[in-house]
Order: structure tokens, then C-alpha cells, then sequence
């Protein structure tokens, strides 16, 4: 398993699907052996192991030695573009090839199986699959390529030719939703098609019973808290028309902070949303907090009185890894996307029609009193459990186990 972000990397969703791969693989038969990288690599790391994402002991992890181009290779804040291209990890290619390959040679494995992003995770995977002749897995957690995307027309050229290659070297490539999957299949139409699967994101029940324990019910009679718990991209979840919509509602004196409080946990923006807050004068409603580890996110997902999602028009073919956990825990979903994506169609099937258009802040405007009065009246929509159990983590690293098995022995 070839995956650039791991334990104790903290900062982004996307480290869950890898870990938990890793921890529930065995029990369907497959011993996984993961290569990533030397955590001096990683921008931000788990600062305690309370309540962090321990590394599974049955998973032997061996680490390449890798740099971050901007802060390990800069001068006075700039560094050769050729360092960062594909991305700002490129140093970790040659060690985790190498890596790779005495791993193959000393254990045998049957498999080879890397996850995107980070876009040279599948550069070093399409080397060790030609020098090792391995059936490949290639996991894209995101779309690599899009029409602007990546906006850099030089990064995004190299991603699509890192894109072809995988797609024409790999026994099978793996996507987190059906309209993911059928825009590749319709880009690649001279591939087979029995190649491109789905195997979605999804939620840790163990995590969440052990989250559990550290639950606190929301107080009674204060503002309602409203969370969102994430990274919040200036384009793909553009919180602009939301802080619009908030700061009219305040000047009209239909919403203040004695009715709501929202919090934004962890943005990866903190600067830039700031602003937008001090511009809008909503910062005595919304407050920005820092980062914690995963259990005591969980944690707070199922403490506060509902859940915020963003999900921009421009990826309605991606589903935030969040989504599951927010429909696990249990609590009021207010989701802000587009009404033709696969998220707000993932959130219908659960049952949640609580949703609004992101882009539009004249909708929001409308809709956020209206939740809030429903989440009064204690009658917001919540997923069932029944139809939530079928994203369990353990059920996709099934998936993946039956999928590795049919790669094998084809």
C-alpha cells in the first residue's frame, strides 16, 4: 500500500481511508504492508496520541525519506518549480521507489494498491508496478484531473499524463462515487470498463463508540451550536455566500448570537476566513478553532446541536469524506451544495433533506432561520442507522478485499 499521507499526519480527511483500509484488511484475509513517507514530510502531525489515530500493530509501515518542497527547499520563500511537479512532495519519489521494490522482493506480495491524492503516491506506484510487474490498485480519492483543475496549466498537464498512465497500467482504478467514476469512464472510453469501480468513504463505528465516552450532551437554553468540522477550500466549499447570508440576517435583526453559534473547526484557512468574517460583521457568531486529534472530533460532532456541510458545484461529482460521519453521528444536517451533486443526492437517500444552494445567499438567507426553527422544535430530519451501516469502514475495506481478490486471480 503506497500512501503518501498516514499516522501521525494530521490535517486532512483523507489519511481515514488509508488508516482504516489498513486497520480492517486482515480481517477479510489480506495482510497489508504500507510504504509512506518520513514524517518530517508532513506539515502538521499529531501533537498527543490522546484520542489520535494509532497505527494498527499488525501494519508493517516503512517510511521513505521525503521533503516539502516550500518549506524544506525554499530561499527566502521560493523554490525551482521543477521541485514541485507533480506536487510538493516529488523528493519522496526515488526513496519510496526504492522502498517499494526491496518490500516487493523481500515479502512477495500479490498486490500493489496506491491512493491519490498525493499525485506522486501513483507516479512511485506506476515504477514499482513496471519494475515489479504487480497487479495495481489505484485508489482516487479525488478526481486528479478536472477542465481548470489543476488551475496551474503546467501542473495540470503533468497530472493528466501521471492520470493516462495509471488508468492504461492499473488492473483496476477505484473512485468514491458513481459520477466519479462514469466521468473517467467517459473520458477513457478505450479502456475496459470492467476496470473502474466505486468503493465510497465512509465511517469508523469504532472510532464513533469510542467517541462515545467523551460526549457532551449540548446545554439547554444557550445559542444553538452548529458545527462544521473541516477544511474549508475558498473554492470548492466557498463559505462567502453562507457569511453573506449570515450578515443580512443580523443587520435585520433576525438572527444574532444569543440564537446561534457556529463553529469552524480545523479550516486550513483561518486567515482568509477571518477576513471574510470582519467584513461581513458576523465574527461574534462564527468562531474559528483550532485543530484537534480525531476522537475528539468525532467527539464533537455528536455534542453540538447540527452539522454544517460545504460542497461548491464545481465537485458534484465528489462526496466530503465527512458526510459519513456526520450521518453516523446522528445529529441535524444543514448541507450547503448543489442539488444535482452526489452529495445532496447521498443526503436524500439517508433520508436528510435539509439542503441549500451554496452558491446562492439569497437561499441561505431564507433557510437558516428555518432550520433553526426546526432543530427548536426538535423535528430536523436524521439519517437512519439502518441506512447509514452500509458505510462502515469494515464494509469498504470488504469491498476492497473482494476487489484484490478478483485482481489476483483474474
Amino acid at each position: 500500500m503506497i500512501a503518501f499521507h498516514y499516522p501521525p499526519f494530521q490535517g486532512s480527511s483523507g489519511v481515514l481511508r488509508t488508516w482504516n483500509f489498513s486497520r480492517y484488511l486482515s480481517r477479510f484475509a489480506w495482510e497489508p504492508l504500507l510504504l509512506t513517507a518520513t514524517t518530517g514530510a508532513y506539515p502538521n502531525v499529531q501533537a498527543s496520541t490522546e484520542g489520535a489515530l494509532s497505527i494498527p500493530p499488525a501494519v508493517r509501515v516503512e517510511r521513505a525519506f521525503a521533503l516539502d518542497a516550500a518549506r524544506h527547499l525554499a530561499l527566502r520563500g521560493r523554490y525551482p518549480r521543477w521541485l514541485a511537479l507533480p506536487d510538493r512532495w516529488l523528493s519522496w519519489y526515488p526513496a519510496a521507489v526504492w522502498r517499494s521494490v526491496r518490500i516487493a522482493r523481500r515479502a512477495r506480495p500479490s498486490a500493489l494498491w496506491s491512493t491519490f491524492p498525493i499525485a506522486t503516491a501513483h507516479l512511485v506506484a506506476h515504477t514499482v508496478q513496471r519494475l515489479t510487474g504487480l497487479p495495481w490498485i489505484a485508489d482516487f480519492r479525488d478526481s486528479m484531473t478536472e477542465e481548470e483543475y489543476p488551475s496551474d496549466p503546467r501542473q495540470r498537464a503533468v497530472y493528466r499524463r501521471i492520470e493516462q498512465r495509471t488508468l492504461a497500467r492499473a488492473s483496476a482504478v477505484v473512485f468514491t462515487t458513481e459520477s466519479a467514476r462514469r466521468m473517467y469512464r467517459e473520458r477513457y472510453p478505450h479502456l475496459d470498463g470492467a476496470k473502474f469501480h466505486v468503493i465510497p468513504n465512509g465511517y469508523d463505528e469504532e472510532s464513533f463508540v469510542a467517541a462515545e465516552l467523551n460526549r457532551v450532551p449540548a446545554a439547554g437554553g444557550g445559542p444553538k451550536v452548529l458545527l462544521h468540522s473541516g477544511v474549508l477550500y475558498p473554492s470548492e466549499r466557498d463559505p462567502r455566500p453562507f457569511f453573506t447570508a449570515l450578515g443580512k440576517l443580523k443587520r435585520s435583526g433576525r438572527l444574532d448570537a444569543k440564537q446561534v453559534r457556529i463553529v469552524l473547526r480545523a479550516t486550513g484557512h483561518d486567515e482568509l476566513i477571518a477576513g471574510m468574517l470582519r467584513e461581513h460583521d458576523v465574527a461574534d457568531i462564527v468562531a474559528l478553532a483550532p485543530s484537534v486529534s480525531y476522537g475528539a472530533a468525532l467527539a464533537e460532532m455528536l455534542s453540538v446541536d447540527a452539522l454544517l456541510l460545504f460542497q461548491a458545484a464545481n465537485s458534484n461529482h465528489q462526496i466530503p469524506a465527512k458526510l459519513y460521519e456526520y450521518l453516523r453521528s446522528g445529529r441535524p444536517i444543514l448541507a450547503l451544495t448543489d442539488a444535482a451533486g452526489d452529495t445532496a443526492a447521498a443526503l436524500r437517500a439517508a433520508g436528510i433533506h435539509t439542503i441549500t444552494n451554496l452558491a446562492s445567499s439569497d437561499e441561505i438567507e431564507e433557510q437558516l432561520p428555518a432550520f433553526l426553527a426546526m432543530l427548536q422544535r426538535g423535528s430536523a430530519p436524521i439519517a437512519a442507522r439502518a441506512t447509514v451501516a452500509q458505510y462502515s469502514r469494515e464494509s469498504q475495506a470488504g469491498l476492497l478485499a473482494d476487489l484484490l481478490t478478483d485482481t489476483t486471480n483474474p
